[in-house]
């Protein structure tokens, strides 16, 4: 089965951290969430890729081919981009043909599933997750049989509280790019854009079967306090629970779980827990938990929590020097 990953969004939302990276190559717990994506299918037996880029997508090959040189990899461009409908229909061809059908995992969407057993389900899966606040997310509404019998995007009254995660299993793929060629030809828009959730209506009114699988966890990478929360979910892994000894850490505490990139230099520090640090990177004089930090950056005299820090960048805090007399108070706190 080839797995589709369209990368090719702008990232608005983690500005300003995608203005000069796609969102996709944002680090998170010791790597970056498209590394975790691929190390997770290709876990899963899968060995052929299709990566639809766009926005900085020479950065996104340049990843590909760097960090995975024996990887059967295909790259379609999307411009201009007009949502994930179009995103696929311009791939169309690179899966149409395949017999094992098509898997696609959407760039920015890190999903705790048992990736094999979704693989062996047989016919098209669709990965749902329930959520709190429907209207905000693609919907997927079943029959009394357990059947989807609609899938329909950002609905204003919601008749489901179960979201599409961003994974579909698609049992024909031929009949999937049909949908899509369908939904370019009509011009079937919803929120001005191509939505793959029409063309999969689409497919439904065929008469096409779909079921669901619950996810255990669904992290959409593409904000700040879903990429912290993956972050820290991903560091509760037992590789990341061991105190990492370094002689370049002196007169400091390190709280697990953490991750600490290669070359890092960090002294008269307190980190963690839930953090991870790019490499080459210098802390001094900082407490920081929560948080991510890039490669070859540096901070100084900080106290910091649920902070994302770009690579190469300079952060100092300030450092008092303090001789307090009986009965003082002094709060360098903000008013409220």
């Amino acid at each position: 089965m080839k797995a589709i990953i369209p990368v090719a969004g702008i990232g608005s939302r983690l500005r300003p951290h995608t203005h000069t990276q796609p969102k996709s190559l944002v680090p998170v717990a010791g790597n970056t969430i498209l590394g975790h994506i691929i190390d997770r299918l290709r876990g899963a037996g899968l060995t052929e890729f299709v990566f639809v880029i766009g926005y900085l997508g020479e950065k996104v090959e340049r990843y590909v081919r760097l960090h995975y040189p024996d990887l059967n990899a295909t790259f379609v461009v999307q411009e201009p981009r007009e949502g994930l409908g179009h995103a696929l229909y311009l791939a169309r061809d690179t899966f149409r043909h395949d017999p094992d059908g098509v898997l696609i995992l959407l760039g920015d969407t890190i999903v705790d599933v048992d990736l094999p057993a979704l693989l062996r389900q047989p016919g098209t899966v669709l990965a749902v997750k329930e959520v709190k606040t429907p209207s905000l997310f693609g919907l997927v509404e079943t029959d009394a049989a357990g059947q989807v019998s609609r899938v329909v995007e950002k609905p204003r009254i919601p008749k489901s509280n179960y979201a599409l995660v961003g994974l579909y299993k698609i049992a024909d793929a031929e009949k999937l790019a049909e949908a899509l060629e369908w939904l370019i030809a009509s011009g079937t828009r919803t929120h001005e854009e191509f939505q793959l959730t029409d063309a999969l209506m689409h497919l439904i009114e065929q008469g096409e079967p779909m079921r669901t699988a619950a996810v255990d966890n669904w992290f959409d990478c593409g904000r700040k306090e879903t990429l912290l929360e993956a972050n820290a979910r991903l560091l509760d892994a037992p590789e990341f629970r061991t105190v990492p000894a370094h002689p370049d850490f002196p007169n400091t505490v390190i709280i697990p779980p953490v991750s600490i990139g290669a070359g890092c230099r960090i002294e008269h520090s307190i980190i963690g827990p839930h953090v991870a640090i790019g490499d080459r990177t210098i802390i001094r004089h900082t407490i920081v938990s929560d948080s991510i930090i890039g490669s070859y950056s540096e901070l100084s005299s900080a106290v910091m929590s649920d902070c994302i820090v770009g690579s190469d960048a300079s952060f100092r805090g300030l450092n008092h020097s303090l001789n307090l007399g009986d009965n003082t108070d002094i709060d360098y706190q903000q008013s409220k």
